[in-house]
């Protein structure tokens, strides 16, 4: 059974929401999960003007800080964030940042990972955002699972986003076409991560 970390930032829930669902589909294709939120950065005072933002904040502080170490403990990962400006948000770069000692001990060489990402825009900038994470999944050394068109039915219907799942948010969370791909995706990256895992 392979272990599979999904780590994630959410301001408002949209992140949050195709979290859940990466979990759902890992844990329903027989992995063990640990889903976890980075921690917040922004400062409180610029949250709190933002009533969906503080009380998302508050609604999941009962989900457990990642660290370095859920990424050592997984056999494949899952990273999301949403676009700010074209790249993911400083709150999940904050976490990546802090990984060099589980990298330079060779921890996270070889394990097969996947982004997400979602905007208020079509063009929000979604493809050069997870381009960007997956730029520190290169160093780690990671295997690549993009969504490519592997089910292109499902993949159109969710966007047709090839880099990883994507979700355009400006009108509310994202939807079902989205979730249905996220846990699609997840099951993928479970079944390459025990078959990795075992090798």
């Amino acid at each position: 059974m392979a272990r599979i970390a999904v780590i994630y930032y959410s301001s408002t829930g949209a992140n949050h929401t195709i979290a859940e669902a990466f979990a759902t589909g890992a844990t329903e294709a027989g992995a063990e999960v640990r889903l976890r939120r980075v921690a917040e950065t922004a400062p409180t005072d610029v949250i709190d003007k933002n009533p969906a933002w503080s009380a998302h904040l508050h609604a999941t502080e009962h989900i457990a800080t990642a660290t370095p170490e859920d990424l050592a403990w997984a056999d494949g990962f899952v990273l999301g964030a949403p676009t700010r400006f074209g790249q993911p948000a400083a709150q999940l770069k904050q976490f990546m940042d802090t990984t060099s000692g589980v990298w330079s001990a060779g921890r996270l060489a070889g394990k097969p990972a996947t982004g997400f990402t979602s905007s208020d825009e079509r063009h929000g900038g979604q493809e050069s955002t997870l381009l960007a994470m997956y730029h520190t999944l290169f160093h780690w050394g990671s295997l690549i699972v993009p969504t490519g068109y592997v089910d292109y039915d499902l993949s159109h219907t969710a966007g047709g986003n090839p880099y990883g799942v994507s979700a355009i948010v400006g009108d509310g969370l994202p939807n079902d076409d989205v979730l249905a791909l996220a846990r699609y995706q997840a099951a993928r990256l479970s079944k390459l991560a025990d078959a990795l895992s075992g090798a």
